[in-house]
């Protein structure tokens, strides 16, 4: 599976994209990245360290697609992983995060349906678009509500997939991933999940902040096994679906996570305060996904439990932590790049 096979990969210096860059060489793929390194989003070159010798890199943002359309064309599977995950960050910026994850996704999928009619794209896409479950688990039939722009800007991407797909002009796979941490993920950033504020505030022996009292559930993932389902709808011949819930083989309350990290980290600070004002109203609150979908028709399940996830997580971490605690780009900053 994908040795020799010529694979695109937008996003690929972030955590998500990178990983898979990874999996894909080791797997024997010829691998482009696309990746403009917008600040704020993660990227970050040291992530593709292991490969950078067999991967070429494409400084480029997906919506100028038409300087790689070349590489488009030649490419076999695409994954598109590139975009904005912030929701804090979406509700202060909208236009940014409009500009991120739909009108470059839009402008990307055009150049591809031009240049490479019927090509298998895998999107990247969020349970953050269901917004506040109505049951658990939730299933891919779930009402989608979003509660921040974020989630409303990423299921308009998802659609324009879909509605090309429907067309016949590309054969796009869209994977809903719950909250997926592991090696590589942006600890210099914030607002970029939860379990990466965790993981950075026990390798620097700081209290772990829990809002509310952490009775919320999740159902988070480790990097490895959504790399495989990635690789799973990127090679699969038919699909009977088009969209997929992506979902962790745990669902545990918030603070079960926190205890979890400090156990594992020989850290025992948590603390519990209330919800900054304005973040309670963009939490969804009690998550865990239903993967039974993705299971029955592609063979996939997640295997990683919580504790050895962030085990790996942790010892990753302490080999390279300098390279994830760089300083990062003003508020400022990323709001002159909304207009």
């Amino acid at each position: 599976m994908y040795a020799g096979t010529r694979v695109l990969v937008t996003g690929g210096l972030g955590f998500i994209g990178s990983n898979l860059a990874i999996r894909l060489v080791e797997r024997g793929a010829l691998v482009t990245i696309v990746d403009s390194s917008v600040p704020g989003c993660g990227a970050n070159p040291f992530n593709i360290a292991p490969v950078k010798d067999r991967v070429r890199v494409i400084e480029a943002d997906i919506s100028d697609a038409a300087q790689f359309e070349d590489e488009i064309r030649a490419a076999d599977v695409i994954f598109n992983i590139a975009g904005e995950i912030s929701h804090p960050e979406s509700m202060r910026y909208p236009e940014r995060d409009l500009r991120l994850n739909t009108v470059a996704h839009l402008r990307f999928l055009l150049v591809c349906r031009a240049a490479h009619p019927g090509v298998r794209i895998v999107y990247a896409s969020t349970r953050q678009i269901y917004g506040r479950a109505r049951y658990l688990p939730v299933d891919e039939e779930h009402p989608a509500n979003p509660v921040d722009f974020n989630g409303i800007h990423k299921r308009a991407s998802t659609q324009y997939h879909l509605l090309l797909s429907r067309l016949g002009e590309l054969d796009a796979i869209v994977l809903r991933l719950t909250n997926v941490y592991g090696p590589r993920a942006a600890l210099n950033l914030p607002h970029q999940g939860f379990l990466s504020t965790f993981i950075r505030a026990a390798l620097l022996a700081q209290p772990l902040t829990v809002y509310g009292d952490g009775s919320s559930v999740r159902d988070p993932i480790y990097i490895d096994d959504a790399v495989e389902a990635f690789l799973l709808a990127g090679s699969a011949r038919v699909c009977q679906s088009r969209v997929y819930n992506v979902g962790g083989p745990e669902t545990l309350p918030v603070r079960a996570l926190a205890e979890a990290v400090t156990a594992i980290a020989r850290n025992p600070l948590v603390v519990y305060t209330p919800f900054p004002v304005g973040r309670e109203s963009i939490d969804v609150g009690a998550f865990a996904a239903s993967s039974d979908r993705i299971r029955r028709e592609l063979g996939w399940s997640a295997r990683t439990r919580f504790c050895d996830g962030i085990r790996q997580t942790l010892s990753y971490y302490e080999k390279h932590l300098n390279a994830y605690l760089r300083p990062v780009e003003s508020h400022l900053e990323l709001a002159a790049q909304a207009v």
